[in-house]
């Protein structure tokens, strides 16, 4: 018997191909089925072509029709062998032969007759017989009631993984091993029985337990195989430190960062000598000659595989020609929080306890994969003004991968969202992609999940409006439980060590109910609590913007039904402070059987009414956010040149933390403080970056 056809779901079959392909399959002539003595499959079709499906998976079949691929009377012959060899039937009038079930015979193989479809040739129905099927043992299939997470994909060996892919792709996949890498790991529930794991360039899925030859990725076939090896020993390692926890992330091989020197530690301390010269002589001092400096350290964070650094350097460089070009966008605590960041990971990466450095300094992944046919979901859009330009930020969910991937755009002018939503990309336009049903066979995507679609000839990207059901997309990407979603908030890692992973806390939320909505005048803010199924309650929160001049009047008119009842906001997800509750920045809405996008709504020209005034600051919150500003400013005008007032505020400000009680924070900032006293270069940059991350750390919980 082949149970890894028996295995198989239309939607298994639909991911492995195509659905379209699994419905004209199951409209096709129903072939009659032979199965050799090694498990072979040979379907003939009326006056038509014949198939023969052996062990190994669909790549194995073969078809004389002269399709290229998988065709649909492939398909056609696993869903006949599915319903000839599970389907019971009662006896029929006629010979004693049909009333009990067909032996078959290894020597010359098993002639299973036809069967009756809708749409089909006409046979006569009947129940294969199994005995005398080389290899077949009663009871291998899962039984609706056994417990999907009963097999686990890292107990596939080795040698069965050198078997499917060959030395070649094990090599590489070595390789990846030991450079380390992080994988997120889903196992089998009765809501989604197919193991999952997510790796930073594509999402496996083992849609048949035990057979590699049914191994599902979202990269184009043959361009990244070796990552089925990858995602095994992600599950390997995941079954050891973590067993029975249904979703965990994992760090899979590596080695910890030392201090000697390998090439991963050439460009970190690269990284952390640049950012030690733009902290001595700051943004406003340090002119133009830095380029061939950073152009250096890029290359050297490339070389060695460090993404995320390498990521936030060139967000430093960005900042730096920003303020030398007077730009808009240029912001000192940015500045700052950049070179806090190169310092956080270096720190994080060389720890004695510390996990293997593709947790905090990425991994050796490929900077792009190419996507099979990708299904995707349009979330909605963020329009932002940097200077002279508009970026637009498509957030699209792609739930065979469970992620939320982000396609950018940016276009020179002072047009507006409204003016912009109708701007071309690819096939459709901005709004259609943001609000859309996307399904497209020309999608690239990175490392940090962005995703780019190619435009060329052969390029196909097909765009439908969505109706904004996003009750089907996974658990991971859905939010029906506001408690659920902070506890998994309050477990994240703090945020200048995490992987630099777009879009990564964007959800779909579900509303069961909006209970207020308020406007705060002097903020420009609108605040809207919205209430889950269980009474849980989260805060929908949106600040005006330029680029997008009718994001608040839509934004309020949605929630407060006129365009239909709300049934899900999607959003960046977040906490408003340690224990307080959840608060979503909207991107998108869905109601009325559409989704909208409030930053593409043009200005109606109305006017919020003001419900409330605007609360002043925290205390404990106001002085963390002076203190921190203060460290940004050193950044800016450098350790060398502060102004001479500058030792007492920072004196002022660390009295002021202590008497809040935050004694270890206020420390951190006296010992800056001394250190500059003290004349010591060295010393200062290590204090600041000390106090630095100790107050972006308490921010961040508090």
């Amino acid at each position: 018997m082949r149970t890894d056809l028996l295995a198989l779901t239309t939607d298994s079959l639909a991911a492995l191909t195509n659905r379209g392909l699994v419905k004209r399959a199951a409209k096709e002539a129903t072939p009659e089925l032979r199965l050799d003595a090694d498990g072979t499959v040979h379907g003939g079709f009326p006056g038509g072509p014949d198939t023969s499906l052996p062990p190994g998976g669909l790549d194995a079949a073969r078809c004389t029709c002269g399709a290229i691929g998988v065709c649909r009377h492939v398909i056609a012959v696993i869903l006949t062998y599915q319903t000839l060899t599970t389907t019971p039937v009662s006896p029929a009038p006629g010979p004693a032969a049909l009333d009990s079930p067909a032996p078959a015979s290894p020597e010359l193989g098993a002639t299973f007759g036809t069967l009756a479809t809708p749409g089909g040739a006409s046979g006569t129905p009947r129940t294969l017989g199994t005995s005398g099927m080389p290899g077949t043992t009663a009871g291998t299939l899962a039984t609706p009631g056994e417990e999907p997470g009963a097999w686990s994909p890292g107990q596939v060996t080795d040698d069965e993984l050198t078997a499917r892919l060959g030395a070649r792709l094990m090599s590489a996949a070595r390789r990846a091993e030991r450079a380390g890498y992080t994988a997120r790991i889903r196992r089998a529930t009765p809501a989604d029985p197919v193991p999952q794991v997510e790796l930073p360039t594509a999402t496996v899925r083992f849609l048949v337990r035990g057979d590699l030859g049914f191994v599902h990725t979202d990269a184009v076939a043959g361009s990244r195989d070796d990552v089925i090896a990858l995602a095994v020993w992600a599950f390997r390692v995941a079954d050891e430190l973590h067993p029975g926890v249904p979703d965990v992330r994992v760090d899979v091989g590596g080695q910890v960062v030392t201090a000697s020197g390998s090439g991963a530690v050439a460009g970190l301390e690269r990284a952390l000598a640049l950012a030690g010269t733009v902290l001595r002589e700051g943004a406003a001092h340090l002119g133009q000659g830095l380029e061939a400096t950073l152009a250096d350290v890029t290359r050297h964070l490339d070389a060695a595989g460090l993404r995320w650094p390498l990521l936030a350097v060139g967000d430093l460089a960005e900042q730096l020609a920003a303020y030398r070009d007077r730009a808009a966008h240029y912001r000192p605590e940015l500045l700052a929080g950049h070179l806090a960041e190169l310092h956080a990971r270096r720190r994080a990466a060389t720890r004695q306890d510390a996990a293997p450095r593709s947790s905090v300094l990425g991994t050796t992944e490929a900077a792009e994969t190419p996507l099979r046919r990708a299904r995707m979901e349009g979330l909605g859009c963020r329009v932002r003004a940097l200077g002279d330009r508009r970026i637009a930020e498509i957030y699209l969910a792609h739930a065979d991968a469970a992620m939320v991937l982000v396609l950018r755009r940016q276009w020179e002018g002072d047009d507006d969202g409204a003016a912009l939503a109708r701007r071309r990309i690819a096939t459709s336009t901005l709004a259609g992609l943001a609000a859309g049903s996307v399904v497209t066979e020309s999608a690239v995507r990175s490392a940090s999940r962005t995703v780019r679609l190619a435009t060329g000839r052969v390029s196909r990207t097909d765009v439908s409006p969505s109706r904004g059901d996003w009750d089907a997309l996974p658990p991971s990407l859905k939010v029906t439980d506001l408690a659920v979603l902070g506890r998994e908030l309050d477990a994240l890692p703090l945020r200048l060590v995490r992987p630099r992973v777009e879009a990564e806390l964007v959800r779909a939320v579900a509303v069961a109910g909006v209970e207020s909505i308020a406007y705060a005048p002097g903020d420009q803010r609108l605040d809207a609590v919205i209430a889950d199924r269980a009474g849980n309650l989260a805060t929908v929160s949106a600040t005006h913007a330029a680029a997008a001049p009718g994001q608040l009047d839509a934004l309020a008119a949605v929630l407060a039904g006129e365009e239909g009842e709300p049934s899900f906001v999607s959003g960046i997800v977040g906490r408003a402070g340690a224990g307080a509750g959840v608060v979503i920045e909207p991107i998108g809405l869905a109601a009325g059987g559409r989704v909208i996008v409030p930053d593409l709504r043009p200005a109606t020209g109305g006017t919020l009414t003001p419900t409330w005034d605007d609360e002043p600051e925290p205390p404990l919150t106001a002085a963390l956010t002076h203190a921190r500003a203060l460290l940004a400013e050193a950044a800016h005008h450098g350790l060398s040149h502060l102004p001479p007032t500058y030792d007492v505020r920072l004196d002022t400000a660390a009295h002021r933390l202590t008497a809040l009680g935050l004694h270890r924070v206020a420390a951190a900032v006296t010992a800056f403080a001394a250190a500059r006293t003290a004349g010591s270069a060295e010393a200062s940059e290590r204090t600041w970056a000390d106090a630095y991350l100790r107050l972006d750390a308490a921010l961040e919980l508090s």
